[in-house]
């Protein structure tokens, strides 16, 4: 039996042959400790000065901005509560958006039970936010915003840029978390005007728990971990440097691979979208339509469930209804939710994401699994 077509890397991406082959030394004769001064030591070391320096070329960055840790989950806890530390006093007031991942929302929301004031910008339909919502949020007390780059469940890439151009006349710091858009769009940080921004490994082809947060020179931010100083201090512990050398690997082939990989993803996507279209009366098109990463198709389906039909072509077709960290739960969305969707829409919504390996035979063999799928459901009510 075949392997379903995959259409979940939105959720997590494979590990690149190119990353695991950097990584397999470092499991095996590179064991050393990076903070012991022998040659095992040294040649670890160097390993993480590598890769850190390959993570800052794929956002612009400096190599000492860059801060390796275990998740993306850890790096926005280390930007919101780190910020959040250092700024004690009469900053007491956060901003997000009202469609960022709970790894914002739920450290948002401890600050807000330990007296922090917090602001939720709501999205339009598109899931978009709107730089003068953010404007209108501000006070003089507002000491960060966090805005995702790209939503993880409609792919709807956001104002970064524009929100940016406010904050900093208003001395406000900015955070981003880019977990979904590194690797698939270009990314620069001095472009988007971020002081703080965040990567997840697993979502551009480095292995699971490996992430990053770049932290730009001067901006100011706490440890939320305690012990002897690595990282530059805001992330202790031994470094996991099998795991950081994949990243780096990583950065390096998304560097490689970008533009040209934008362009054959948008392909794919289109061509997905098309054949459904075609195959789907009535299909329905959730996030922006040319303002969202090349990756991402989130779509409804009419008239049926998409956890059922998901379940209807298990088998054939690996996709998810949105995020992962929500893919088990009965509620719909809480993306579409913001966005405006009624309940019928929101049930009925499947997010189809491609990725690097994907084929066009996978496209076409997928459209029409969904679309069969589609039908017998349909004919089952009836």
């Amino acid at each position: 039996m075949n392997d379903p077509v995959y259409l979940d890397y939105n959720a997590t991406t494979p590990v690149a042959p190119e990353v695991l082959e950097a990584m397999l030394p470092y499991l095996r004769e590179g064991f050393g400790n990076p903070s012991s001064s022998h040659h095992n030591g040294r040649k670890a070391a160097q390993a993480v000065r590598e890769a850190r320096e390959s993570v800052a070329d794929l956002l612009g960055a400096a190599a000492d901005e860059i801060v390796f840790t275990g998740s993306a989950t850890e790096a926005n806890n280390l930007a919101l509560l780190g910020v959040a530390h250092a700024l004690r006093g009469d900053k007491r007031h956060l901003v997000v958006s009202a469609v960022e991942h709970p790894a914002v929302i739920e450290p948002a929301l401890h600050l807000q039970s330990e007296g922090w004031d917090l602001s939720v910008i709501p999205v339009d339909a598109y899931g978009r936010v709107d730089p003068a919502d953010v404007a209108a949020a501000l006070r003089p007390n507002t000491a960060l915003v966090s805005i995702m780059h790209a939503n993880n469940e409609v792919g709807t890439i956001q104002p970064v840029a524009e929100i940016a151009a406010i904050t900093k006349t208003r001395g406000i710091l900015l955070h981003t978390d880019a977990a979904q858009s590194a690797g698939k769009i270009p990314l620069n940080v001095d472009v988007l005007g971020v002081d703080l921004l965040t990567l997840a490994g697993h979502k551009f082809y480095a292995p699971k728990g490996v992430g990053a947060l770049y932290v730009r020179a001067g901006t100011p931010i706490a440890p939320i971990q305690f012990g002897a100083g690595q990282e530059h201090g805001l992330r202790p512990g031994t470094e996991n440097v099998p795991q950081m050398v994949g990243l780096g690997a990583a950065a390096r082939l998304a560097r490689e691979r970008l533009p040209a990989a934008t362009e054959k993803l948008r392909s794919l996507r289109d061509k997905l979208h098309q054949r459904l279209m075609a195959g789907v009366p009535g299909l329905m098109l959730n996030g922006h339509s040319t303002n969202r990463l090349p990756t991402t198709l989130n779509v409804s389906f009419p008239g049926i469930s998409g956890r059922e039909l998901l379940s209807r072509v298990d088998g054939r077709v690996a996709a998810s209804v949105g995020s992962a960290c929500h893919s088990e739960a009965d509620a719909v969305s809480g993306v579409l939710a913001a966005m405006g969707c009624d309940a019928s829409r929101a049930v009925g919504a499947v997010r189809l994401s491609v990725g690097w390996m994907t084929t066009p035979e996978e496209i076409e063999a997928a459209a029409a699994a969904l679309s069969e799928g589609v039908n017998g459901l349909l004919d089952r009510q009836s």
